[in-house]
């Protein structure tokens, strides 16, 4: 994988959503948040990952925009899941930060390359 922040990043929190999601499945039976978490918080670096090999500046954008929409419904379903008293505070509160780091990183490339 490249050195590329925004890949890394984005890639490492989609490990650790799949390990949630793992843990909402076998610990707690809970199916539909995890699957619903599973694909919003991967598709973030789905669509970080198609933006950098993207043929345009207009694709690039729109990929970013994608995946920064999916961090959004992904910090949705992460508060179900907290206030659901599925997992522990400082653990949702450590996801929560990777998730708006992630999330100021994809605003700021979207604002950039919209020159804003």
């Amino acid at each position: 994988m490249s050195e590329n922040p925004i890949l890394v990043k984005s890639f490492a929190f989609a490990l650790r959503i799949i390990k949630l999601s793992r843990y909402l499945a076998d610990e707690h039976k809970e199916f539909t948040l995890s699957r619903e978490l599973l694909s919003s918080g991967t598709n973030i670096g789905r669509y970080v990952k198609e933006a950098i090999s993207s043929e345009s500046p207009d694709a690039f954008t729109s990929l970013m925009g994608k995946g920064l929409r999916n961090a959004d419904v992904t910090e949705y379903w992460l508060q179900l899941i907290h206030f659901a008293e599925f997992i522990k505070d400082n653990e949702y509160e450590s996801i929560e930060a990777d998730r708006k780091e992630l999330a100021k990183m994809l605003t700021k490339i979207v604002k950039t390359s919209k020159g804003e």
